[in-house]
């Protein structure tokens, strides 16, 4: 499985490196995250912080809840990560934002409470109405 992956936003100010094997894929469903994206879903892959570098750049931060900061480009507005406090060893990138997103499938489907009702993707993977944090 390859190891070292790269990703950036859409004008390309920022650009990413992650240095571990995408496992922890998850279709997210929540409000924030459709409201935070403009998109009916998120898709985020998690990583051990360590494991993530910024290479161009220096992201905008947000606050989008008590927990919870996203970074998104300040100059094309994509969002790239999300750093929660009740995980401080891990960080969640956008899988959209990878250099070669198709080599990360989602493994589960995360607050699916929130999840439009209209909406069907993926049905046949496991579905958590939050998302449990190891």
């Amino acid at each position: 499985m390859k190891v070292e992956h790269q990703g950036g936003c859409q004008c390309g100010a920022l650009r990413y490196r992650i240095d571990a094997p995408l496992t922890d894929i998850a279709h997210c469903h929540c409000a924030i995250c459709r409201r935070s994206s403009g998109g009916i879903l998120t898709t985020w892959v998690t990583v051990p912080r360590q494991a993530f570098h910024w290479l161009r750049g220096t992201p905008k931060a947000f606050a989008s809840s008590a927990s919870c900061t996203r970074y998104f480009c300040a100059d094309c507005g994509a969002h790239l990560t999300l750093f929660t406090s009740l995980s401080p060893e891990t960080l969640d990138v956008t899988v959209a934002t990878l250099d070669e997103p198709e080599q990360a499938s989602a493994d589960r489907h995360i607050w699916v409470g929130s999840r439009l009702p209209w909406l069907t993707v993926d049905p046949q993977l496991p579905e958590e109405n939050e998302e449990i944090i190891p």
